[in-house]
């Protein structure tokens, strides 16, 4: 049955560690419009978080009328001792295995407003649900029994929490009755973890010492027990937590969920993720780039609205039709996303297998679902230890917290997970099961809206492309010679160029090297700066070819998405573009290596050198490929000027 809007289809299930999905995604309000704080309780396994739930609950009055009593008549039934932690033991298996195995969220509320709190499993081998609890909270309860102290699993909770980007913290040292209340105890596990922290960027509000079992400093003080402290309770620290901020008040990031054909419109539907959006705002879409302005907003079953803000599922329609698909991202022109297919990250790995370095995975974002793998792992942390045990391994194991570079095979839209969590979060899928989760960092922003204005028009001239390629003889366009250094690009273009001109033809050649002396001194070789470089060199050779030249661009330009973007720089210019694979294997390549680069990469003097320690990603489609390894240069010039002779004459019949 064909989707329509009375008949969509069933949404595709988001994994639940990726941003925006869940019940819990967005800020909720209370009965009363205040916003409940999402809270994550995190412990060691044993050191009382269940208890210290239980009594909160039970010491703010948050329970049904009459459940303490039916747990009190089940324990007296059982011949058991009455225990708070039964009070969130709702499954069978938690009580038979005495450990949480499952993220439970329960509301609650103090004096001051309601709260969202996050149960999250504190033993190792549910690692998983602690990340899939937590990374949605604002703000975290971390629990350590003062009879233990700091355990392997409080150093691994303190780092993910680190690692999610939640810096609310307080840290409830619990069972302080199993050590006579002893400031002495406390102090000193003060003293070890806030060390520990401080070392992985994370400061703890402050430490409280309870016994959750007797309700000491949960909700209410204790003078007596412990007369040494005079802080605040745990209740105390949850009201004194900044609120999360608004969903509404950040970028809009509208993920299309799907596009349907209705009434002859094209409908896109999906839901506002973050901001809010009106009839006549002017969005762009990623990774297409492409703008238009919304028509109208829809709901199902009700009248169109003229405005939609963030947690609403909504369908839009644009003034002009532009091509969309599952995956885009709108947002405002001012406020873009990140897009690009490489990206630094800190992931923590749940799966089965390894994560290896160059296997494929999938890796999905929002409603984004793209292939993708790991290019380098700049760190391995033991999150006991925080030491980097990344060295010699390409690999992350299991329980491993990592920071390392990512590539997908085509661009992904992103935000860094400081500026809006929403689209910086994401879930790596392996054999059909979320095996891991990260937050993105570090990418740069282009700032769309203040380098374009809406008064800043295309000037054409009176003279033409048509009329430049009658007077020439043959069109502007872009002949992009791509492949490895040392593949033959710079000997191929120089052979091309004397090749055209003695056929009369205004050619001129953007080498890399040239291009790097003047226009783009100022970059590197970073991604960031590699993806900057050839977009600048793409917009400079539409305007050369706009001007009729041939232009031939001798560039490694190692990834594809890159190169997409450069041929739709050329297009939207009116001019052609042929991408020209120079294909060499690596080998042949490093033993002709004219500048004595591969040598200088192999010995560490060059990072991020593509072939070596960075990726080359062949074209998938080129107009034409070369292989100069087996050929002659006079039979790739040959073979290139006979393609390219025919596609370079004039239409036939110009409008002059």
């Amino acid at each position: 049955m064909a989707a329509t809007l009375d008949n969509p289809p069933h949404p595709k299930p988001a994994s639940p560690l990726a941003a925006g999905t869940g019940d819990l995604a967005a800020p909720q309000l209370g009965p009363d419009g205040s916003h409940r704080l999402k809270v994550v309780f995190v412990g060691h396994v044993d050191h009382g978080k269940s208890t210290l739930i239980g009594r909160i609950f039970y010491d703010t009055k948050s329970l049904p009328d009459g459940k303490v009593e039916q747990i009190q008549a089940a324990c007296r039934e059982e011949g058991m001792e009455f225990e708070y932690a039964f009070l969130l033991d709702a499954l069978l298996e938690e009580q038979e295995q005495n450990i949480t195995i499952d993220t439970t969220q329960i509301q609650f509320r103090t004096e001051t407003r309601p709260y969202v709190i996050i149960d999250a499993p504190g033993h190792k081998e549910f690692l998983k649900n602690m990340i899939t609890g937590a990374a949605s909270a604002d703000a975290a309860v971390l629990l350590i029994a003062a009879n233990e102290g700091v355990r392997e699993q409080s150093r691994r909770h303190g780092y993910l929490l680190s690692l999610l980007g939640i810096t609310q913290v307080v840290v409830a040292v619990n069972k302080m009755d199993l050590v006579d209340y002893s400031e002495a105890v406390f102090d000193e596990l003060v003293r070890e973890y806030k060390g520990f922290l401080a070392q992985i960027g994370l400061e703890a509000r402050t430490f409280v010492p309870i016994s959750a079992r007797n309700g000491y400093n949960v909700a209410s003080k204790s003078a007596d027990e412990m007369p040494w402290y005079t802080g605040p309770t745990i209740t105390d620290m949850l009201d004194s937590f900044e609120a999360p901020k608004l969903l509404n008040d950040l970028p809009l990031r509208f993920p299309v969920q799907d596009v349907y054909r209705f009434d002859e419109r094209r409908i896109i539907a999906g839901r506002v993720e973050a901001g809010t959006l009106k009839v006549g705002d002017k969005l762009v879409f990623s990774p297409n780039n492409k703008t238009s302005t919304v028509a109208s907003i829809e709901t199902w079953e009700a009248p169109p609205k003229s405005s939609a803000v963030a947690g609403e599922s909504i369908a839009i329609t644009l003034t002009e039709q532009i091509f969309i698909q599952r995956g885009h991202i709108g947002s405002h022109e001012t406020d873009a996303p990140i897009e690009s297919n490489r990206f630094k990250a800190r992931l923590f790995w749940m799966g089965r297998r390894d994560l290896v370095v160059g296997e494929r995975y999938k890796l999905k974002l929002a409603t984004q679902e793209l292939e993708a793998e790991v290019v380098s792992i700049e760190k391995i942390i033991d999150a006991s230890t925080l030491e980097n045990v990344a060295e010699g391994r390409n690999f992350i194991a299991r329980n491993d917290v990592a920071e390392l570079t990512i590539r997908t095979r085509g661009a992904l839209v992103m935000d860094n997970h400081d500026q809006n969590p929403f689209l910086g979060r994401f879930v790596i899928v392996d054999e059909r099961n979320v095996a891991g989760g990260g937050i993105i960092f570090g990418g740069v922003y282009t700032e769309r809206g203040k380098v374009k204005s809406e008064n800043i028009f295309w000037s054409h001239g009176e003279v033409t492309p048509q009329k430049r390629a009658l007077r020439n003889g043959h069109k502007g366009s872009v002949i992009w010679l791509t492949g490895l250094s040392g593949s033959g690009k710079s000997t191929l273009s120089g052979a091309l160029e004397r090749e055209l001109f003695a056929l009369n033809m205004h050619t001129y050649i953007l080498d890399g090297d040239n291009v790097r002396h003047g226009l783009n001194s100022n970059l590197g070789f970073s991604p960031e700066d590699r993806v900057e470089n050839i977009r600048r060199v793409a917009e400079v050779a539409r305007l050369m070819a706009d001007a009729g030249l041939i232009v031939i661009t001798a560039f490694i330009s190692p990834y594809r998405v890159d190169r997409r973007r450069a041929r739709e720089i050329a297009l939207e210019g009116g001019a052609d573009f042929i991408e020209i694979f120079v294909d060499a294997p690596i080998e042949v390549c490093e033993q002709r290596d004219p500048k004595g680069l591969y040598k200088k990469a192999r010995s560490g003097e060059i990072a991020e050198f593509t072939g070596i320690s960075a990726p080359y990603e062949a074209p998938a489609e080129p107009e034409l490929t070369v292989h100069t390894d087996t050929e002659t240069l006079d039979e790739s010039i040959t073979r290139i000027i006979d393609f390219v002779r025919p596609r370079l004459l004039p239409e036939l019949s110009p409008e002059i």
